[in-house]
């Protein structure tokens, strides 16, 4: 038997981590965004679609892949930055990250970036402020 996992909220409350699927395509993180669109009532393939690709994703030059793309709301893009991986690994991958948000926002649509930890933190608050198109990421001017 799996001992679920726990995270404290910013208001103090401990809530559950969903554990993820072994068929799901993306990280945990991900997974939590997914489950939180779902709790919001978010219908996939409808209302968004998950790893989307852009110019040819990740195996064309210049190509990306956008974590989350919505049609309800329109005009708008998650992508779950893993602190790691995005902020510890050097400038090009912040370049990279900064120049995805530009090539989207030619074809308007904005790019909101969700940290894994403050996902993991509190998956509601921060999902619900990325669909309002609020971004507290590290790459946010306001943090």
């Amino acid at each position: 038997m799996v001992t679920p996992a726990f995270t404290t909220t910013a208001k103090g409350q401990r809530r559950s981590i969903p554990e993820k699927p072994a068929d799901f395509a993306g990280s945990l993180p991900e997974y939590v965004v997914y489950n939180q669109l779902l709790r919001f009532g978010l219908k996939p393939n409808q209302d968004f679609q998950f790893q989307t690709r852009f110019g040819g994703g990740k195996i064309e030059r210049g190509g990306m892949v956008i974590d989350f793309l919505f049609s309800n709301p329109p005009g708008l893009a998650i992508n779950v930055q893993g602190v790691y991986y995005h902020y510890e690994q050097g400038s090009v991958n912040i370049a990279n990250d900064l120049l995805a948000r530009e090539i989207l926002a030619g074809d308007g649509i904005s790019l909101i970036f969700l940290d894994d930890d403050d996902v993991m933190a509190d998956p509601t608050f921060y999902v619900r402020e990325a669909l309002n198109f609020k971004d507290y990421s590290k790459y946010s001017l306001g943090r």
